[in-house]
């Protein structure tokens, strides 16, 4: 129980654990439609073009918070403007925008002295969440969740069947902005706690794993919360007693966790004929 119970007697530790706890929710509900929708890529994406928009709030001595979110929404908004009316395939349209931004980081980041400026934004600290971070935090988290939670109809219907969805006057379309728009919240959240470089796993991993034991989405949702709370945990468990990066070890827990659900949906499928023979 002591084992259990010394990491939280800190008051960084307690924070680090409830920043996590809320992003991990955040994006495993967002990461739930970003893996149906096969838009996995575009995470990664906006996670990376977020560097200009860093630079220059650094540059400009502004909050590092706001210039990655304004950089990230532009990207989305980007994307989904090249891509609309599928003139150039989505995939096409996040590599023109994801290494064009990205260079424009990396030309702008060598007027600064030095890389370590940014080291906590690249790779992530969430020991290190003030609570004037954790607010940001929850501010986002809450906005983001309370979006999915009145407009889940029909980014489910436009997900599942998009076909269906527009017979009935549902914009794909619109959904699709809006899905841009929260995942590029989204992810700059996630950035303050474990970086921009592990962001992407944290959307991707824990729904990748639940799409594995699951084809409800409902079920979907919960399982992947679940990992990533679970993650999260066992993350910062092991940070703490081996003195390893916390927002690595969480992202480990969650391809662990992959691995397990991967392993044993392969075992099922093997048993199943075996036991519908003896049947």
């Amino acid at each position: 129980m002591n084992w259990l119970l010394e990491p939280f007697q800190y008051a960084f530790m307690r924070q680090a654990l409830l920043a996590s706890l809320l992003i991990g929710t955040t994006c495993s509900l967002l990461g739930v439609y970003v893996v149906l929708r096969r838009m996995a890529f575009l995470g990664d994406a906006v996670a990376h073009t977020t560097l200009p928009g860093l630079v220059i709030a650094y540059l400009n001595h502004w909050n590092l918070f706001v210039g990655a979110i304004v950089a990230a929404v532009i990207t989305a908004l980007g994307i989904g403007w090249l891509s609309r009316g599928k003139r150039l395939r989505e995939d096409t349209a996040i590599g023109v925008i994801f290494s064009g931004m990205f260079a424009l980081g990396i030309v702008m980041i060598s007027r600064v002295q030095s890389y370590r400026d940014f080291s906590h934004m690249l790779f992530g600290n969430v020991l290190g969440v003030t609570t004037a971070d954790l607010v940001g935090i929850a501010l986002v988290s809450f906005l983001v969740c309370t979006v999915l939670l009145l407009v889940n109809k029909e980014l489910m219907l436009t997900t599942v069947d998009p076909l269906h969805g527009q017979s009935i006057g549902l914009s794909a379309e619109r959904m699709r902005y809006l899905l841009l728009i929260l995942l590029a919240l989204t992810v700059v959240t996630g950035i303050q706690a474990v970086g921009v470089v592990l962001t992407t796993a944290l959307i991707v991993t824990p729904a990748a794993a639940a799409s594995l034991i699951t084809r409800r989405l409902d079920r979907m949702l919960l399982l992947a919360v679940l990992f990533s709370a679970c993650s999260s945990v066992a993350g910062l468990y092991a940070s703490y007693y081996y003195s390893i990066s916390s927002g690595g070890a969480i992202v480990l827990a969650c391809t662990v966790l992959f691995g397990v659900a991967y392993l044993a949906t392969r075992i099922h499928w093997r048993e199943l004929p075996a036991e519908h023979d003896a049947t």
